[in-house]
This record gives structure tokens, sequence and C-alpha cells, in this order.
């Protein structure tokens, strides 16, 4: 998911960071965002002059800026987003919630000690403040290496395919559960539910954590704790204990979630990060289709059981931490900065250098505010956001439904055994593939309708997919269970065929509608993603508890009609805003309008 430029990308290392699964913020977009150029007073880091975030008034600027950088030269625009100190901050809080990174004015300041007064202040703290060299600095991720990439990449890629895998290898072992322990079987689902409840909690904290100490060090801290927690939860011999350690297991692990998506946006510019960020995606998608085919072969094995589904987890991410420790590059932009001024420092001895980074802190209020309060408060005023956050919940949902589903249908209807009643999720895997592929074509038919409208974001360019994504999942949906239904007398092979007409509506669906909300709501883009979040973790939590209910009761056939016919209701999400969505933003106080 990728927030393209409102302008043509001269330039590919301009500063930009990521929220969500997939999102980036744009050059053009953060140096609006930052008030002043180099050089005027704004410019300063005194303690009475904190920037505040970026607010509805400051929308009607955008033009007239807009207007002034077109006439900047590309070297004097790159100058200015890389040293101002505003540009610093707003450049990758925007999308992760971070609005809270502000100078600590809340403690009275300590003394020097010894009876010392305080140095003078220094002549022109910009002076002293570090910046990229240049279009060409190594240093910046955009300029490095395809390969160091490609190996960054890889290393958090595999972290975010542990924590989705993690999420569904423990269905197969929700029926095991209930005999061992003599409960219903809507009792052991509650660890598949409380682990994906856990993604709607866990980024409210990673995501701010990210801009303020980096990336790297956030993921170090989330894989040690989703390691250490699947471990508990294999060795854990109390019900109580393993769902609650399930819940920290998807609640501590959930950074890659935010995180990765950030840091891809750290690495490619606008032409080349859609393309990652539909990578990121599908490793989000594919790995909890997967995890049941390899559970339930674990499950079934008798010298193995269900504690070997986290034993393997747990194995698996310890692998990834050991990656992120040893190969595992910072790319947050001012950070490494930071970094960067340490180092001018212990080598010139002069003290006074520092990032423009190094004075801002963490503030409980703000996080409260941007993460929780402000994100509930627009998803119920905000008709874009709550209609297309509904459509891409209930999609992330029907994930979560299908691995009890397609149990139903393939291991109770045509009685396969553990394992292989599994391998059909390799339909939808498929399907996916094949969605991701026309996401990354899409990508490139946005990229260029966005360069014949002349840099400016039109977020109804976004939705076109979503159509093709919307047709194809019901038609997939209904053709499972109506063909599910009838095993006696349909092949096993028609149900699974299904998976890539589902596979693919679910990623069609999934990615571009992210995009959108991105694109719609440019200023106060975190919180809507964080409105997103909560509503589809419930969603994802939610479903599979009623699941196993739904189809046996109203038969795989009436289930299927009737979540079909949601799907094609919500057809009209898309269809609706491609016509009325522009005017449904000028109508707002927080969607944001730039064509």
């Amino acid at each position: 998911m990728t927030l393209a430029s409102d302008m043509p990308p001269a330039k590919e290392n301009v500063n930009a960071a990521g929220a969500v699964p997939g999102t980036a913020i744009t050059a053009t977009a953060v140096t609006n965002a930052a008030e002043p150029s180099e050089g005027s007073s704004s410019s300063s880091h005194d303690d009475d002059e904190v920037p505040a975030p970026l607010a509805t008034s400051d929308v009607e600027k955008f033009d007239g800026d807009l207007e002034r950088g077109s006439m900047e030269s590309d070297e004097s625009r790159l100058m200015r987003i890389e040293t101002s100190s505003n540009l610093s901050r707003e450049l990758s809080r925007k999308l992760t919630g971070a609005d809270n990174l502000k100078v600590d004015t809340s403690t009275p300041i300590p003394r020097m000690g010894k009876d010392r007064d305080y140095p003078p202040p220094l002549p022109d703290s910009s002076m002293y403040s570090v910046a990229f060299d240049g279009d060409d600095d190594p240093l910046h991720p955009h300029n490095w290496p395809v390969m160091k990439k490609l190996i960054q990449c890889s290393i958090v890629g595999a972290n975010t395919f542990c924590i989705a895998f993690g999420s569904a290898i423990f269905a197969q072992a929700v029926l095991p559960l209930s005999k061992i322990y003599h409960v219903h079987y809507v009792v052991t689902t509650l660890s598949v539910t409380l682990y994906v409840l856990g993604f709607a909690t866990g980024p409210v904290v990673w995501a701010p954590l990210s801009e303020l100490y980096g990336r790297r060090p956030v993921l170090v801290m989330s894989s040690l704790a989703f390691c250490c927690f699947n471990f508990a939860v294999a060795v854990s011999d109390r019900l109580e204990s393993i769902l609650i350690c399930r819940f920290f297991a998807g609640c501590l692990g959930a950074a890659p979630l935010v995180v990765v998506p950030a840091s891809f946006a750290d690495m490619f510019g606008n032409e080349t990060r859609g393309t990652a960020i539909v990578i990121f995606s599908m490793c989000v998608f594919v790995a909890p289709l997967m995890a049941p085919f390899i559970g339930g072969f674990i499950v079934k094995n008798p010298s193995l059981g269900w504690r070997w589904t986290e034993f393997i987890t747990g194995i698996l991410s310890a692998a990834s931490f050991v990656l992120i420790i040893f190969f595992e590059t910072e790319t947050h932009h001012p950070i490494i900065l930071v970094q960067k001024a340490r180092e001018i420092r212990r080598r010139t001895g002069n003290w006074g250098i520092h990032a423009p980074h190094d004075e801002f802190s963490l503030n409980l209020s703000e996080i409260v505010e941007n993460n929780l309060a402000r994100p509930i408060k627009m998803l119920f005023q905000e008709p874009i956001l709550f209609f297309i956050t509904l459509y891409n919940a209930f999609i992330y949902g029907m994930l979560y439904l299908f691995l009890s589903a397609y149990p139903i249908v393939f291991a109770e209807g045509y009685g396969m055994s553990g394992g292989v009643a599994e391998l059909p999720y390799f339909g939808l895997v498929i399907g996916q593939t094949l969605g991701g592929l026309f996401c990354i074509w899409s990508e490139r038919a946005y990229v260029r309708k966005l360069k014949e409208n002349g840099g400016k974001i039109i977020p109804e360019n976004r939705l076109p997919p979503m159509l093709v994504g919307g047709i194809c999942f019901p038609i997939g949906l209904l053709w499972f269970c109506w063909t599910g239904n009838y095993h006696e007398t349909v092949h096993w092979m028609a149900p699974t065929a299904s998976g890539i007409f589902t596979g693919f509506g679910l990623i069609a669906i999934f990615n571009p509608s992210m995009n959108y909300i991105i694109d719609a709501y440019l200023v106060f883009a975190a919180s809507a993603m964080a409105a997103n979040s909560f509503l589809r973790s419930a969603f994802g939590a939610v479903f599979p508890l009623f699941a196993t209910f739904m189809f046996h009761n109203m038969g795989t056939n009436w289930a299927g009609l009737l979540l079909g016919l949601f799907a094609v209701v919500l057809i009209l999400c898309p269809l609706a805003f491609m016509k009325w969505g522009k005017k449904l933003r000028q109508r707002s106080k927080y969607a944001f309008d730039l064509s």
C-alpha cells in the first residue's frame, strides 16, 4: 500500500515513511508540512518553538506550497527537505501515529552540576544540524545497493511471515485442546481470536516507538517477545495461561505489521514502493493459509501433538530474531542522521553537532489521542473511512473464517485426514499470487495516471482494481460453498479451484482499499489507518467464533449464499465513492483533496 507522490518524483532519495501495512508518506506532502524553509527563524530548535502537528487549517496552504515548490530547483528542494527540523519529524511520523513526538517541556531542566551555569546557546543551531549529503548520499536508504535492500526486505518479510503464520497454525490445535481440557471448542477458538485481537492493540505502542527509537530496536524487542510467548504457550499446562500467552504473542509480536511497511517506505521511492508493499501484503495473507497445512500434519502425528504447532512457530521466530540481530540495518531516516551526528561528534569533538530528531520524546496523552480517540471519532464521522474500512474488515474476517470453513467442507464432507484436508488452501494461495501480480500491474497504471494529472493525487483512481476483486470474490465464495455442499456428487477439485477467484479477490480488494484510505486522508492518515486496523482486527478475531455454528446450522450452501450477498452489496462502496468520493472529501474536515 503506497501513497504516490503528489508531484512527479524527480528524486529517489526524498525521505518517506509508512505506518501500516503498506503505507508511505509522499515527498511533496511532507515538504509542505514543513512550514519554513532552511534559514528561516522557525528552523531553530528552541524549546518554546515546538511545531504542532498538521491541522485542518494547514491544508489551505498546500496549493500555494505546491506552486512554490514547482519553481524550486531539485537541489534546493532536496536541501530544504533534508535539513528542515520540521521535516525530520513530519516525514515519517504522519502515517505511524507519531504526532506525539515533541520537545519534552513537562519536567524541569536539570542543572549543569558543580555550580556551573548553562553554556550560551549555539549562534545558529541550523548550522550544527546534520543532513543527508545531496541526492546521492550513500547513507540514505533510497541509495543503498539493490542487494542490500533485498536482504533487508527478506529479513523483515520473514519476520512478518512468522507473525501471520502464528495466527493460523494454532487453529489446528483447537479441537485437541477442547478434548484435553473438556471445554467447548468455541472456548479454545479464543486462542485464535485473542491472538488476532493483539494485532489491534500492539501497533498502538509499536508505531510511535519505531519513530522515536528506530525500526530495528522495535523489531528486535517485538521479535524477542513473540518468540518467548510462543514457547510459553508450548509449555503451558493450563488453558488460561495458553489463552493469555496467545494474546500477548499477538500483541507484542505485531510490530512488523506497522514497522515493516514503514521500513519499505524508508528504502524505496514512489515508483518501486508499490511493488514492495504488495509483496508485504501477500506475506500477511499467504502465511495464514499455509499454516493449516503444516499444522494439520503436526497435530496428526502422535509423536508431535498440538504443542509442536507452537514449538515450530517459536523456532521460526527465534531464527528470525537472530537474523534481525545480526543482519538488520536501521532504515528510519531521522535515526540514521542521529547516528551520523554521533559519529561526527565523536571524531571532531564538537558536541554541538546534532540531528533534529535528538530533541524529541513520547507523550502518553498524545498517544491516546492520536491512536485511540481520534481514530474512533473518524471511523463514525467519515462515511468514506467507515464503508471502505467495513469492506476491508469483511475481507480480512473472511480470511480467518476460511480456517473453519475449509475443514468443514474437506475434512467433514470429503473425509480427508488432517494435513491432507488443508491442501485445498493452496487454491487460495494461487489466487492471492495472481491478485498480487494484478495489484503490481495496477500500481504501474496508477503511477501513469498520476503523471498525466501533473502529479496531483486523485484518490478515486485507486478504486478500479477493487471492482475487479469485488466481482471475483463473491464468485469464488459462492462457487466454494455450493460445490462443497454436495460432496457426494461433486469432485473435491471443484471447491478447491474456487480458491483461485477467492484468493484473487482478497488481495485485489485489500491492497487498493488501503491505498485509497491513505490518499483520501493524507493529513490524518495515521488515525485513519488506526481506525481501519481496529475494525479489521475485530472482524478477523470474531469471524472464527461463529463460522462453525453458521456452516453447521445453515448448511454450507446457504451460509455461503448469505456471505456472498454481503460481499456483493459491499461492491457498492467503491462504486459509490468513484462517483461521489470527491464531493464527500470536500465536505469532510479530515479528508484531504489535492485535485
